[in-house]
This record gives structure tokens, C-alpha cells and sequence, in this order.
């Protein structure tokens, strides 16, 4: 519970390397996810080039910030553990795919493993996804089949932001059914 209840999106980062060994046990925690009959779709790039970084923070709607973490984990579902046949397919935010919703789902579980497990190193980390698929996939030379879930940032926090407010357990559970 202490690092769910310690999570905060960061947006400011310290001037300061992330040792590789942290980048590992943040993506093991990743690999040992949950999968809906453990397809493991997630696949994760790694970027640390300031030249890349730069044209995915501008693709992600120009946010600026993102330029001062010095790691980005950059998160996506491959449909194919889902559907193996060989024909040619494009995936994007409107496709419709049952296979490709079950991909997101199984992928952000990891990224949450991915955010919690930052935390736990003691790094900060920010989990973005203001893009479109055609925009972001030519930059890492991602397949059309390939769908990117997010992009997280990850760095030395410089910024320790108050908790955001939340819903009360009384204004998000039900019991039985709906009514």
C-alpha cells in the first residue's frame, strides 16, 4: 500500500542519470504481470536519446515537461498473441478488434506494475498517451500491427506533489448489481 498511497504523476525531473539495474527490476516487475490466458502482450522500448525523446514529447502533444525525465518507456500490445494469422493489419484508435481491447487491457496492468515498481526504486514516473498511433509508431519504427499504450517517463522526481482528491469507497462500490 505505501507505494500505491506515494504514487504521484511526476512532470519535474532532477538532472540525474537512472542506473540500468533499476530500468531492469522496473521492466521485470512489468514481465510478471497478469495476462488474460498469459499471452504477455507487452513489448517495451527504452529510449534514452535526447533526439528521440524530443520528437515523441513533441508527438505527444508538445508536452514540453516530458523533456526533463531522462528515461521514457515506451509501452505496446502486440495483437498478435491474439490473432496469428499472417494477413496484413493496421491497428489504431479505432479499430475494432475485440483482440486489440484485451492487448490495452493486459499491457496497462503491466504499465501500472511498471509505475508502482518505479516508485518502489525510489524514482518517479509519469505514464502519457496524448498521441495517435500514426504519429508515434514512425519514430521507433513500430509495426502497423503494434499498438503503443502509453508512454511513460521515468527519472529522479523533483517535485513532490500533494495527493489528488478521490472518490470516497461509498461513491465507487456496488453490491450485486448496478441499482
Amino acid at each position: 500500500m505505501k507505494q500505491i498511497e506515494n504514487r504521484r504523476s511526476i512532470r519535474k525531473y532532477q538532472n540525474r542519470i537512472v542506473e540500468k539495474e533499476k530500468i531492469i527490476k522496473i521492466l521485470e516487475s512489468a514481465r510478471l504481470a497478469p495476462s488474460g490466458s498469459n499471452t504477455q502482450p507487452w513489448r517495451f522500448i527504452i529510449v534514452e536519446s535526447e533526439e528521440t525523446k524530443k520528437k515523441l514529447a513533441q508527438v505527444d502533444h508538445n508536452q514540453k515537461w516530458m523533456l526533463e525525465a531522462p528515461v521514457y518507456i515506451v509501452c505496446t500490445a502486440d495483437i498478435r498473441c491474439r490473432i496469428s494469422d499472417s494477413r496484413p493489419l493496421y491497428i489504431d484508435e479505432t479499430s475494432p478488434e475485440v483482440e486489440l481491447k484485451q492487448c490495452i487491457r493486459d499491457t496497462s496492468i503491466a504499465i501500472e506494475h511498471i509505475l508502482l515498481e518505479a516508485e518502489n526504486q525510489g524514482l518517479a514516473a509519469c505514464w502519457t498517451g496524448w498521441f495517435e498511433q500514426k504519429d508515434v509508431r514512425p519514430i521507433l519504427g513500430i509495426p502497423n500491427d503494434i499498438y503503443v499504450c502509453g508512454i511513460v517517463t521515468l527519472g529522479y522526481g523533483n517535485e513532490t506533489p500533494s495527493p489528488r482528491p478521490r472518490k470516497s469507497l461509498d461513491e465507487i462500490i456496488k453490491y450485486e448489481t448496478w441499482n
